[in-house]
């Protein structure tokens, strides 16, 4: 599987938006450098390139972020 997910500093508000093979190790590291990272979201994909899509989605397309971010207000600091 590939994930694209979102990770908020809880301090900050910061919002980051990344894609990985292995979710839980990737997440390891974002915490290694900034222990604030907390996961509110994220999608499983089948394929990388699908998964790739979507990441470039959602950092290019402000609609399509907006849109999911609206959709998960709840998840949010």
């Amino acid at each position: 599987m590939f994930y694209v997910y979102f990770l908020q500093d809880k301090i900050t508000k910061e919002i980051y938006i990344g894609f990985s093979k292995n979710l839980i190790s990737r997440f390891k590291d974002h915490k290694k450098n900034n222990k604030n990272w907390v996961l509110i979201y994220y999608e499983a994909y089948r394929s990388e390139k699908a998964a790739r899509d979507r990441e470039r989605q959602l950092k290019q397309y402000g609609r399509s972020l907006s849109n999911l971010k609206r959709r998960i207000k709840n998840c949010f600091f």
